[in-house]
């Protein structure tokens, strides 16, 4: 244990809070830094310092590890002598430096919190993986993508990760070509890019094993199934569980878009609060009640019948009486050339993750909505210029949003155009191409990023024919939230209710569920058996 508590980046309330998670540790941790010199080397040994000196169970050790190391800024942590495969290269502070605290405590015996699901799939394969995800700082994405690929190293010995800084490393940005975050290498080969939640990292690790998915069912049949772990489902589970039902919630990640939302003003009850912190709330709140949660879990499909089945893409089978679909959307996508070939080098979706990779560049926002109209006052602080393009005649968003934005010297704003194109050069945007559509005129603007805020795409997809949806993939509901298929609900973004916004989502969720609640007493009445009749009976 070092004494020093000289890091800028330790106050003494961290340093509190940091001894009492490590009053937790079960086993000794040791951050070994690789030697060698570096201007921003004392900076680092300072900050490791101060982290150590919380815990006799914390070491600080500076070793010639070449070969596993990058360099002088890269350490790795060993768990009772043995190496965890997580690495860090770079300084984890800011956003990164709750994957540091993770990883340790984690490292020292903690709860890794995957689920059997996805412990299961990523113990069982049996190949060396070597990921390299590069972050940056002010991302509030890629903590998530960095602490589940650490965690997959402590469940698999055969694992490593690398956290890379790439403010720190701007060769390795140039090498690898890094326009946007996170971005995951495997082997040197682009792995995954942007937000991708624990499922999915898992079913796209899981692809390159050995072992077949095996059908198989571990609850007793419930009652009500909620699909999606958003404020409408949330909302929606407990309200039913509250009914006195057998719920399950089953989502790829609590919060859905709202863990995305940096600010938000228009909850009532509050003048202001953060998407983290409000999940957090509806994640208390969930978890007070008796809610069996499938969390990390993807739904591939749902078969109707007096009892549903709901099947999960790990195998799992949860046979319900009745589902409420709650599955939100996702980012909107132009659908033009350019767009899916330049993710990642150019392309992005999230302002607050990629917007630093544009300093002092020329990029465009397309999209006059609410979203669009933010990203571009966002975007103003840090590049050059910002060109916002609409496709209507006029820009969607409100007023207050549009007149900030018209105050910003370097914003512009083309309404009444239409994406043709995303032009690049050397594997980089060079320019967005569009259509005027009073001339119909077509021009070509330069530009180095591309921001898409178009809207949202309902998850509806793995439904099938299932449900009806209208044209634009949203599931059709009546006013209590039925959709076509009896004993199926559903609430939220993914429906058609208008105006996505998390008030009236859950609002929704709430409906559905006394919808869902009403419907199974109506059918207990014609001599349905119930959850626990089927379980006694099983």
């Amino acid at each position: 244990m070092s004494g020093s508590l000289s890091s800028p980046l330790l106050s003494p309330e961290i340093l509190d809070a940091l001894k009492g998670y490590a009053s937790n540790l079960d086993r000794s941790v040791t951050m070994v830094l690789q030697i060698g010199e570096h201007p921003k080397r004392q900076e680092l040994v300072d900050f490791l310092e101060g982290i150590a000196s919380v815990s006799d169970l914390l070491q600080l050790e500076q070793r010639n590890l070449d070969g596993l190391l990058r360099g002088p800024l890269s350490f790795l942590l060993e768990s009772h002598g043995r190496d965890t495969g997580i690495r860090f290269s770079g300084i984890p502070s800011g956003h990164e430096f709750n994957s540091l605290v993770l990883a340790i405590l984690q490292s020292g015996g903690g709860d890794l919190k995957l689920g059997e699901d996805v412990e299961r799939a990523i113990s069982s394969i049996d190949k060396p993986l070597d990921f390299k995800t590069f972050i940056s700082l002010s991302c509030h994405n890629c903590p998530d993508v960095v602490q589940t690929l650490n965690k997959f190293c402590l469940l698999n010995e055969k694992f490593t990760n690398e956290m890379v800084d790439g403010a720190l490393f701007p060769e390795l940005v140039e090498r690898y070509d890094v326009q946007s975050v996170p971005l995951v290498f495997l082997d040197e080969v682009l792995f995954a890019g942007g937000k991708i939640s624990v499922a999915n990292l898992t079913e796209k690790i899981q692809a390159m094993g050995d072992m077949p998915v095996e059908p198989r069912t571990e609850l007793p049949t419930q009652d009500v199934t909620v699909v999606g772990g958003g404020p409408a489902g949330i909302s929606a589970a407990i309200y039913a569980v509250r009914k006195g039902l057998k719920v399950t919630l089953i989502c790829e990640e609590l919060g859905g878009q709202v863990k995305e939302t940096l600010g938000i003003e228009n909850f009532i009850s509050m003048n202001y609060t953060t998407g983290d912190k409000l999940t957090r709330s509806m994640t208390e709140h969930l978890t007070s009640y008796g809610v069996t949660l499938r969390e990390n879990s993807r739904v591939a499909q749902i078969e109707q019948g007096q009892l549903k089945s709901v099947v999960l893409a790990s195998g799992e089978i949860v046979e319900t009486r009745s589902v409420v679909i709650a599955s939100g959307a996702k980012w909107r996508e132009l659908g033009v050339p350019g767009e899916k070939e330049n993710l990642g080098t150019g392309v992005a979706y999230c302002p607050h993750c990629d917007g630093p990779f544009y300093k002092d560049k020329a990029v465009a926002v397309v999209g006059g909505g609410n979203s669009g109209i933010e990203a571009s006052i966002d975007l103003a602080g840090i590049a050059s210029t910002v060109k916002v393009f609409e496709f209507l005649p006029e820009l969607k968003a409100d007023e207050i949003l549009v007149q900030r934005a018209r105050e910003l010297s370097n914003v512009t704003i083309e309404t009444n155009v239409a994406v043709q194109s995303i032009l690049s050069e050397s594997g980089k945007v060079s320019a967005i191409r569009y259509l005027d559509r009073q001339t119909d005129e077509e021009k070509d603007y330069p530009v180095s990023g591309i921001f898409v805020q178009i809207g949202l795409l309902p998850n509806s997809q793995f439904l099938g024919d299932l449900v009806e949806v209208n044209d634009y993939g949203e599931i059709e509901v009546d006013a209590a939230g039925r959709t076509s298929q009896e004993g199926i609900f559903a609430c939220g973004d993914v429906t058609n209710v208008a105006y996505k916004q998390i008030v009236i989502a859950m609002g929704e969720g709430a409906k559905a569920a006394l919808t869902a609640s009403e419907y199974l007493m109506l059918q207990s009445e014609r001599e349905l058996p119930t959850a626990e009749m089927l379980s006694q009976t099983s």
